[in-house]
C-alpha cells in the first residue's frame, strides 16, 4: 500500500506526523469548549447561518473557550466572487467576534481550506498506506448508469459493495491508468455493514441509532481538494475542536464522519445538531427559505434597523426557552449572565417569529439610555438616510431630550422597535422636517373655540418652569373656560353639558404643536420644543384651520 500511496502522492512534502507536531493540542482547562463557524463562500450569510454562529460563539464564550472562523471553500465550482470577504463583513456587521481564524490568524492557520491542500493529502496518504482508501476512475457516465440501475432495482444509491469497481484494483492496473492520464478521485474504503447499527450521542438530540456506513464516499476530488466529509474531520482534529455545532441537515452524514475519525485513529469531537429555523406559512410550518423569505437575508435586518443585540437576544430565546423569563425578570439581564445548555435546545424545528423579534426589540430599546439610542441612530441613518443623519448631528441636544422622554421611569416607553421607524416617530421635533412636512393636512378640529383656547393657554397659562402637576392643572383651568370638563368622568356623566373633556383639550394642544394625535407625554414634548417654537407652530396651525 505504501507503493500506491507514493504513486498517488510522489511529491508530497509533509507527513501526517509532522503536521500533528506543528499543530499541538490546545492547553484547555476542564469544560472549556473550542467551537467553530465554518461557512462556505457560495453565497451570502443567511439567518440560519448567523443563528448557528451565535450558538457556537455563545457556548465557547460561556466556558472561556475558543471560537474560530474557518472558511470551507473546497467546492471551487460554487464559490462566488468576494464570497470570503462577504462572509467576514456580514459577521462583522452583526458583531460576531472570533478569537482566531480567517482574517485574524492564529497558531492553527491557515483557516481557509483551499490553502490546506497538502495537509489533507498527507492524511489521505496515511489512509492509503493502511489500505483504507483507493483511487477510483469511474466516469460520470458510469456513475449515472449505476444510479439508474439502482433506481430500477430499488436499491440504495451510491458506490458500495459490487458497485465499488476500483477498490481492489492492482497497483499495476492503477499505474497504467494514471500513466494514461485518466482522471480519478480518492474514495474511502468503507468496512461498514449497512445491516448493523451504531449509536451516537448527539449533544442536542440525545442518543441516535444509525445504520453503519458502507459507502465508499469520495474524500478527494480530481482537483486534489478534499470533500467536506474528509476536510472537516482533519481540520477539527488538527484545530482541536471540542464541539462541532452545525445544522441537522448533516445528521445523516454522521456515520460517515464517525467512521472517518475511527479510520484515522483519532477521537471524534462531540456533535450538536441544531434544528432548522421554520416559519408559519398559512396553515403549515416550513423551513425558512433563502429563496422565498426576505427575512432570511441579513441585509433585511440591517436595512430595517433591527438592533443587532436585540436579534441576538431573540436567538437566545430560541436557543433555550428558559432564557426569555430570565431576560424579562430584570432590566440588567444580559446574554452572558445566563448559562445555556445543549439539553434545553429544541430537538425539532425552531419557529422564527418576526413579530416576536420586534416585541423583544421594543423591550431591548426601552432599556437603553437616550445616549445609546442616539449613537445607534447615527450609525443607522448615516448609512441609510444621510439627510436625517445631518439633522440628528445638528440637533444633538433636541434629539437626546426627545429620546429621553418617558425613558427613566418605572415603565419606560416601548414605542420604538426598529431604528428605521424613529424618523417618522420623532420628525416633528425638528424644524427642518416640520417646515417641509404637509403640516396639518389631515387634521379635523370641530371645536369653534379652539382658536381662543390655544391662544389663551399659551399666552396666559403655559410656563416651561412648571412641573408636571402644575402644568396639568393649568391646562384644566384654561380648558374649563371654553367648555371642557376637567375630568373624563364628568364628561361621561353629562356629555351634553360640555364640548369635550380634558383629554380633548390636550389633544388640541398636541395636534397644534406636532400635527399628531399620538405622542409621548405631552408635558415632556412641550418642554423639549420650548415656548418660542411652540408659539410659531400654534400660529401656523391656527392659520391652517381658519
Amino acid at each position: 500500500m505504501k507503493d500506491l500511496a507514493n504513486l498517488l502522492f510522489p511529491n508530497l512534502k509533509v507527513t501526517r506526523e509532522e503536521l500533528e507536531k506543528k499543530y499541538p493540542r490546545r492547553n484547555l482547562e476542564n469544560g472549556q469548549m473550542v467551537t467553530r463557524f465554518a461557512p462556505s463562500p457560495t453565497g451570502f450569510v443567511h439567518l440560519g447561518s448567523l443563528y448557528t454562529s451565535f450558538i457556537c460563539s455563545t457556548f465557547a464564550k460561556q466556558t472561556n473557550g475558543v471560537f474560530y472562523l474557518r472558511i470551507e471553500d473546497t467546492d471551487q465550482v460554487r464559490k462566488v466572487d468576494n464570497g470570503i470577504e462577504g462572509i467576514i463583513n456580514d459577521l462583522k456587521t452583526f458583531q460576531i467576534e472570533f478569537d482566531e481564524g480567517e482574517s485574524i490568524g492564529g497558531i492553527y492557520a491557515p483557516y481557509t481550506q483551499s490553502q490546506r491542500k497538502e495537509i489533507y493529502q498527507a492524511f489521505i496518504k496515511s489512509l492509503i498506506e493502511e489500505g483504507k482508501a483507493y483511487p477510483c476512475f469511474l466516469t460520470q457516465e458510469e456513475i449515472n448508469e449505476i444510479r439508474a440501475n439502482q433506481e430500477t432495482n430499488k436499491e440504495r444509491l451510491g458506490i458500495y459493495g459490487k458497485y465499488a469497481k476500483y477498490r481492489n484494483y492492482s497497483l499495476d492496473d492503477i499505474k497504467k491508468m494514471i500513466d494514461d492520464n485518466i482522471p480519478y478521485v480518492i474514495r474511502f474504503k468503507s468496512e461498514g455493514d449497512f445491516n448493523k447499527t451504531i449509536e451516537v450521542k448527539d449533544c442536542i438530540k440525545g442518543k441516535i441509532k444509525f445504520p453503519e456506513n458502507d459507502m465508499d464516499v469520495i474524500i478527494m476530488k480530481s482537483d486534489g481538494l478534499p470533500t467536506y466529509h474528509f476536510a472537516h474531520v482533519v481540520d477539527d482534529y488538527l484545530m482541536h475542536t471540542t464541539h462541532v455545532i452545525r445544522g441537522d441537515e448533516w445528521l445523516s452524514s454522521l456515520p460517515i464522519h464517525i467512521q472517518l475519525f475511527q479510520s484515522l485513529h483519532i477521537k471524534a469531537p462531540k456533535y450538536a445538531h441544531i434544528s432548522p429555523l421554520t416559519k408559519k406559512d398559512g396553515a403549515t410550518v416550513r423551513k425558512l427559505s433563502k429563496r422565498y423569505d426576505s427575512e432570511c437575508a441579513l441585509v433585511y435586518y440591517d436595512q430595517s434597523g433591527i438592533p443587532k443585540d436585540a436579534l441576538k437576544i431573540y436567538f437566545a430565546t430560541l436557543m433555550n426557552p428558559n432564557f426569555e423569563p430570565f431576560y424579562m425578570s430584570s432590566k440588567q439581564s444580559k446574554i452572558e449572565d445566563y448559562k445555556f445548555e445543549f439539553s434545553k435546545m429544541p430537538v425539532g424545528g425552531t419557529l422564527f417569529d418576526l413579530n416576536k423579534l420586534l416585541s423583544i426589540s421594543k423591550i431591548y430599546l426601552s432599556r437603553l439610555s437616550n445616549v445609546q439610542i442616539y449613537n445607534e441612530m447615527l450609525t443607522y441613518y448615516q448609512k441609510y438616510d444621510k439627510s436625517f443623519y445631518d439633522i440628528l448631528v445638528n440637533n444633538e441636544d433636541i434629539s437626546l431630550a426627545a429620546l429621553n422622554i418617558e425613558r427613566t421611569g418605572k415603565r419606560p416607553r416601548k414605542d420604538f422597535s426598529i431604528y428605521s421607524d424613529m424618523k417618522k416617530e420623532l420628525w416633528y421635533f425638528y424644524d427642518e422636517l416640520f417646515d417641509l412636512h404637509s403640516v396639518y393636512e389631515n387634521v379635523e378640529i370641530k371645536n369653534t373655540y379652539i382658536n381662543q383656547f390655544l391662544q389663551d393657554y399659551f399666552n396666559n397659562y403655559y410656563s416651561s418652569c412648571d412641573n408636571h402637576d402644575e402644568w396639568y392643572e393649568k391646562v384644566k383651568l384654561c380648558a374649563q373656560k371654553y367648555g371642557y370638563a376637567s375630568e373624563v368622568k364628568e364628561y361621561k356623566e353629562n356629555p351634553s353639558k360640555y364640548i369635550g373633556h380634558i383629554g380633548d383639550a390636550c389633544e388640541c394642544i398636541r395636534v397644534a404643536v406636532t400635527t399628531s394625535l399620538k405622542t409621548p407625554d405631552l408635558y415632556e414634548v412641550l418642554k423639549v420644543l420650548g415656548k418660542e417654537r411652540i408659539l410659531t407652530r400654534v400660529n401656523m396651525f391656527l392659520k391652517k384651520i381658519s
